[in-house]
């Protein structure tokens, strides 16, 4: 699922070259573009402008900003990293490969936009986010973000009391159903062609928690438009408010297949690889938030975002150092690059 956010003032794409480009303008890149700028880094933010959260209302659990806007954030995130004279570009990325490096040795990275525009960076930083991949279930999509959920603390206690269902996908459902059980005592538990063993069933028993093994059709709306249950393959409808979904989760990839970065299969996804601090195999190139922490909540990719421009500004630091040795050694010093 991406669904587009409203448009906002693009900068100016920078020309030459900059310090870092940050790949994705989400509470990741955002925060490591902050970290960066503010380490008097140049810093350009290359943001598709289709968040993961666009569809909800509210971000829930993040230490007092809990009830705002995501478009709030973002908005905010924006200004304070212009702040410090870093930059955000609307754009996609297209294509994303390392360059010929610097005359003594420095990396460098050319990014590509759909609009043929190239900028070219030290170093990169990908938060890219993922995309949801919710069941093909008629009607499921168009509630996402609503009545159809994912997470019980983005999204829990706005739903509590609420007759719940629970579409599984797989085992990851089964620890799901517990969760939003504490949010209400109405849930059930539909298996959706899944397998689920006895012990859980008696659990989910001990539990008050219905198990329905017959398949999902569709989901159905009231008069309103809103959710009010699910039709199944026999065609019952069961009444329900709020559906919640295990969705596997898959990093967005499209545009850095040249980067050559390594991914790893998760039991919730498929998310990239990564080290300390967001660091990946490829030299140069780091990577934070939701792009490789699939269950990682806006305040823990925020943080990733922070650690990883920590990172990046401290080996950029090491090469100004290295290139200012090899500028006296060579007779012309140098204190900075370009």
């Amino acid at each position: 699922m991406a669904v587009a956010a409203p448009p906002y003032a693009s900068d100016a794409l920078a020309e030459g070259n900059v310090d870092a480009v940050v790949i994705g303008g989400g509470a990741a890149g955002l925060n490591g573009a902050l970290i960066l700028a503010r380490s008097r880094r140049s810093v350009v933010v290359i943001d598709s402008g289709s968040p993961r959260n666009a569809p909800a209302e509210a971000v829930h659990g993040l230490l007092a900003l809990d009830g705002t806007p995501p478009s709030e954030i973002l908005r905010r995130g924006r200004e304070q990293v212009r702040q410090y004279g870093g930059r955000v570009v609307l754009g996609e990325v297209v294509s994303a490969e390392p360059a010929a490096p610097s005359a003594d040795g420095d990396l460098r990275f050319t990014v590509t936009l759909a609009d043929g525009r190239h900028i070219t960076a030290r170093r990169i930083l990908v938060a890219t986010g993922l995309t949801d991949v919710l069941p093909e279930v008629p009607g499921l999509a168009e509630h996402w973000g609503h009545s159809v959920l994912h997470c019980p603390y983005c999204h829990g206690w706005e739903v509590r009391d609420e007759p719940i269902g629970i579409l599984a996908t797989g085992p990851a459902s089964i620890n799901h159903a517990y969760l939003f059980r504490q949010l209400t005592e109405d849930l059930t538990y539909f298996t959706h062609g899944t397998d689920l063993d006895e012990d859980s069933r008696a659990r989910f028993a001990a539990r008050g928690i219905r198990v329905v093994d017959t398949p999902v059709t569709e989901v159905v709306n009231d008069e309103d438009g809103a959710l009010a249950g699910v039709r199944l393959a026999d065609g019952q409808v069961v009444a329900r408010r709020v559906v919640a979904v295990a969705s596997p989760m898959q990093a967005r990839t499209k545009g850095l297949e040249g980067l050559g970065l390594p991914v790893q299969d998760l039991p919730t996804g498929r998310g990239f690889a990564s080290g300390p601090a967001g660091a990946t195999e490829v030299p140069g190139v780091w990577v934070a938030g939701n792009a490789t922490d699939l269950v990682a909540q806006v305040g823990a990719s925020a943080a990733a975002g922070a650690l990883a421009g920590a990172d990046i500004n401290r080996t950029l630091a090491i090469a100004d150092t290295d290139a200012a040795l090899q500028g006296i050694a060579e007779g012309s010093p140098k204190g900075t690059k370009g």
